[in-house]
């Protein structure tokens, strides 16, 4: 079994995955165990996913800084967060936008909702909450986001994400097995690249 410190250098010398350095601090900062039942947290440090419960997962470590490298925040960035669950990429993103930025996390599954904003407790700042929504919500929403990271396996590109996405915003998005880097460019325009094989539990 992995030590914490153990996963965090498989993660930049193995996976090759922590080469931001705000994304690796964040990773030194937001102790994974934290996210996970007392069942499994001897397993915190593995790097596979876990079950959280209700059909999710906490994602694989590799995959999540995988994510979040392609996603690029920025300090003072505004993100949303799609799919929280147990809050873990809620409180990375948090310590990445720093106090000036802002990020939201949002889960449709009650007790994922009281999970996470329990999890993320020992984290939280002004800078972070965890909401419950329902699969209609961003089609109606007048926020603008510069990040959205989505943590679970879209069909195909959800229509009202782009949409919600400030000028040269990032959003980052599994559909079916790859994992997509989409940026929104002038005139409505996109650049995006994809990057196949992996595995998510489906977005509802």
């Amino acid at each position: 079994m992995f030590s914490r410190e153990e996963l965090i250098e498989h993660l930049a010398n193995v996976s090759k995955v922590l080469d931001k350095p705000l994304i690796r601090k964040a990773f030194e900062e937001v102790d994974r165990a934290d996210f996970l039942g007392d069942d499994y947290k001897i397993e915190a440090y593995e790097d596979y996913a876990i079950p959280i419960g209700y059909g999710a997962t906490i994602s694989q470590p590799t995959t999540v800084a995988f994510m979040l490298e392609l996603l690029d925040a920025r300090v003072g960035d505004k993100v949303l967060d799609i799919g929280s669950g147990s809050g873990w990429t809620t409180a990375l993103l948090s310590k990445i936008v720093g106090e000036s930025g802002e990020v939201t996390g949002v889960e449709i599954v009650s007790e994922l909702v009281e999970l996470g904003k329990n999890n993320i407790e020992k984290y939280a700042g002004k800078n972070v909450k965890i909401e419950k929504i329902n699969s209609k919500r961003l089609e109606n929403d007048n926020e603008f986001y510069d990040r959205i990271l989505v943590s679970a396996s879209a069909d195909e590109l959800p229509k009202d994400l782009i949409p919600r996405l400030n000028p040269n915003g990032i959003l980052v998005i599994p559909i079916k097995e790859s994992i997509w880097r989409i940026k929104k460019i002038e005139d409505g325009k996109v650049d995006s690249k994809e990057y196949p094989g992996f595995i998510f539990v489906p977005l509802k």
